[in-house]
């Protein structure tokens, strides 16, 4: 660790530019060797914070498609029940495909409120800890009414297995595998039985979550808690475009107050 200095850090952030690594993985990357030079610079390790005058690699997400309230409902009635289900977990709750794949009724813990406690992991195949959390942890989202009464009808029309309502279609001692979401959307794709506009994929569902919550007013600080973002920034970067009237609005009530 002693190695570390502000010049280190710079010759590693150029190396990536070299190598041609991608904006968004130098993004990724920075951000878990600043987070851990940090916390070294916190304990004392460091005299110096090693990061001072270091330029991180910027990386601005392309705006994302997303699909209208009736595309959405097109796109949710395209397939079958667990289609539709998880459809309407990752746009109604944010949930991303592997928290949607470990959707369980027990983690309904109020009429409007659904705890998301685990997903299934797509490496090992198997339930693991959220992202950025360690096991145990746990967020709160939102529970639209739709969204619960859609959670009680699949499990009254198919079951539940220790609370879990999708289980592998081959092995249901299996859980539900994302990659299985992924296989039905091309398909129905590609089959045109599914009605999918140009640009929209499997993750504009979640877009889907935060545009209707940010156009509601709802604060990005919420939308960022409740979609699991490791930071505001995430978020802010992704949606800031969501939010047109912002700037508009702070000019408007701006001017009253010159004008007393």
């Amino acid at each position: 660790m002693n190695s570390f200095d502000h010049k280190v850090v710079e010759d590693f952030v150029r190396s990536m530019e070299t190598a041609g690594v991608g904006a968004a993985t130098q993004s990724n990357v920075f951000d878990k060797l600043a987070s851990i030079l940090l916390d070294a610079h916190h304990l004392g390790i460091f005299d110096e914070n090693p990061l001072r005058g270091v330029k991180p690699p910027q990386y601005t997400p392309s705006r994302s498609v997303i699909p209208t309230a009736n595309q959405l409902a097109a796109i949710r009635s395209g397939g079958d029940d667990s289609f539709e289900l998880l459809v309407g977990l990752m746009s109604g709750c944010g949930l991303r495909n592997g928290e949607a794949a470990a959707a369980n009724i027990r983690n309904i813990v109020a009429d409007d409120v659904y705890r998301v406690t685990e997903q299934v992991n797509q490496t090992t195949k198997t339930y693991g800890p959220l992202k950025h959390r360690k096991p145990g942890e746990y967020r709160d989202v939102p529970l639209p009414l739709r969204i619960k009464d859609a959670i009680e009808r699949y499990a009254d029309k198919h079951g539940t297995t220790d609370g879990y309502l999708l289980r592998h279609p081959k092995d249901t001692t299996r859980p539900f595998q994302p990659y299985l979401l992924q296989n039905q959307w091309q398909r129905l794709k590609r089959e045109q039985e599914l009605s999918i506009p140009e640009g929209v994929v499997i993750y504009s569902l979640r877009h889907f979550f935060a545009s209707n919550c940010l156009s509601h007013g709802i604060p990005i600080t919420d939308v960022a808690e409740w979609m699991g973002h490791k930071s505001i920034d995430i978020t802010f970067k992704i949606y800031r475009h969501l939010m047109p009237g912002t700037l508009g609005q702070a000019a408007r009530v701006l001017d009253l107050g010159l004008a007393a």
